[in-house]
């Protein structure tokens, strides 16, 4: 006699096989310089606008200022990759504004990247305490799924200037901060994401 699992918890619940792909509130990538995380970042998005019927274009929060010919070539690849699909917001310093602006219809948004907005914000001169409080302040009141993108500079060799090892740590706690907050945090390492933090599986 066959087993009932009608009320087995544990069955799959095949209504909708495709909410596994749905994002939380707040999702963070970390990994190194060309690891694929902004890539890998995209493709979550990707998949959360598939399992969703009613979002259709999300938005991606670009932080980086193309200060030279290097970094112009880098926006266009990153542009190309994406595609018309995508609307992009261009912010240097207001970032908590803009995702709170970006996601007030439900739509998700990918910040690209946290160590650059931290960068400008030290730049500047702010106090990173406030600016970070603001930004985590901002997650809360997103009104769709974030999904930012962090480099992980603390895996090298001590940066030998103070303004160097200063970024790096100011990197460390806000990349600890956030992902203390997400609801899932990811590392990726040669194009391959590792789920670090996963609270809704």
């Amino acid at each position: 006699m066959a087993e009932d699992t009608s009320n087995d918890t544990n069955a799959v619940n095949d209504d909708n096989p495709h909410d596994s792909n749905l994002l939380p509130a707040l999702t963070l990538v970390l990994g190194g310089a060309r690891s694929g995380k902004s890539h890998h970042a995209e493709t979550l998005i990707a998949g959360h606008l598939d399992a969703s019927d009613s979002i259709t274009r999300p938005t991606y929060i670009a932080t980086a200022e193309a200060g030279d010919g290097e970094m112009v070539n880098r926006i266009a690849d990153h542009r190309a990759r994406r595609g018309d699909r995508w609307h992009t917001v261009e912010t240097l310093l207001a970032l908590a504004d803009t995702i709170v602006a970006a996601t007030s219809d439900g739509q998700p948004a990918l910040v690209d990247c946290l160590t650059l907005w931290l960068s400008n914000a030290m730049h500047a001169e702010l106090d990173l305490d406030t600016e970070t409080s603001t930004l985590l302040d901002a997650f809360t009141h997103a009104n769709g799924p974030v999904v930012c993108v962090s480099n992980e500079v603390g895996l090298g060799i001590v940066p030998d200037n103070a303004l160097a090892r200063a970024f790096r740590d100011a990197a460390g706690r806000l990349n600890q901060q956030v992902a203390a907050q997400a609801d899932r945090v990811d590392f990726v390492a040669a194009g391959i994401p590792i789920t670090l933090k996963n609270e809704l599986s």
